[in-house]
């Protein structure tokens, strides 16, 4: 299973109407999670290490947009305070 990470523009973001997707905040902590859907996010705060279930460690920051797929399971280490949007499906 693999998770996207890039960064988008400015105009991605307005197109697929990010701003009016909900929103995600979590403190500092670590923990495990399974996707039962596919989840795309954009990150508004944050710095996160994510650990895939094959030991890659994948960090996701401030101003990325990541893609996880339906069926990753993984372990959310939360470095600092993280603050996404998030659509699900």
């Amino acid at each position: 299973m693999k998770v996207e990470i890039r960064i988008p523009t400015q105009e991605e973001l307005e197109k697929m109407d990010v701003k009016s997707w909900p929103i995600w905040e979590k403190e500092e902590s670590r923990f495990d999670w399974h996707y039962d859907e596919r989840e795309v996010c954009f990150f508004l705060e944050g710095d996160v290490e994510i650990e895939l279930s094959n030991g890659e460690k994948i960090n996701v920051k401030k101003g990325d947009f990541a893609t996880f797929p339906k069926g990753l399971s993984c372990r959310w280490n939360i470095k600092k305070k993280v603050k996404k949007h998030y659509n699900f499906g």
